[in-house]
């Protein structure tokens, strides 16, 4: 079944936030932040959060603090995603974070990797800062890099998998920084396939 993408806020702090939701939300949850030249919309331009309510998931894409139509709040990254995910009372979600969104996601993983069932990072800045709190986590994790990044080169996706004993690399060739962008339909296979392990995993646990 395929749902409609709906445009909804969220108050933060005083802040109105800005997202956009598909799927039943009784169905495992994914959540998409993003990079510094791009916004909620950029999901749904790019087809994402359809494919993957088509395969019967619940997706949210953020406007983070500041970007597209959300207001900013200053000072905020620790606070933002603890807050927000139990805002919208996400169990469990995979958190999707390319580039800047790292200074949010990362330091979630550090404090509460427990509240999510797994993480696609798709070449987040942090990693060298937070390489010390990052070792060890047992969190299902999914580094998404471009061969040809040069602005997080792919040797720290390679940092990621050592620190992380549950990371594993997915590398797009010959694309660079933003390589969902430049590569939709290969970054599109690996999230999926990513996504539908971790949640088959999950499931079969329960």
């Amino acid at each position: 079944m395929e749902y409609a993408i709906a445009s909804k806020v969220i108050k933060i702090q005083t802040a109105n936030i800005h997202y956009l939701e598909g799927g039943d939300p009784q169905n495992p949850s994914v959540l998409f932040l993003h990079g510094a030249s791009f916004n909620a919309k950029t999901w749904k331009d790019l087809g994402t959060l359809k494919r993957l309510t088509q395969k019967n998931f619940h997706v949210i894409a953020i406007d983070l603090p500041g970007y597209g139509q959300s207001e900013s709040i200053s000072d905020y990254h620790d606070e933002f995603l603890p807050k927000l995910i139990a805002k919208l009372s996400l169990q469990k979600a995979i958190l999707v974070s390319p580039s800047m969104s790292g200074i949010y996601s990362l330091s979630f993983i550090v404090k509460h990797s427990q509240h999510l069932q797994g993480f696609v990072a798709i070449a987040p800045v942090g990693i060298l800062k937070m390489s010390q709190q990052l070792r060890g986590i047992e969190l299902p994790t999914l580094a998404i890099w471009g061969s040809e990044d040069r602005i997080i080169p792919v040797e720290q996706a390679d940092m990621l998998v050592k620190l992380m004993p549950n990371a594993r690399k997915f590398i797009l060739a010959k694309v660079g920084h933003a390589c969902y962008m430049k590569a939709p339909n290969k970054f599109h296979e690996g999230l999926i396939r990513f996504i539908d392990q971790v949640t088959t995993v999950t499931q079969e646990e329960e």
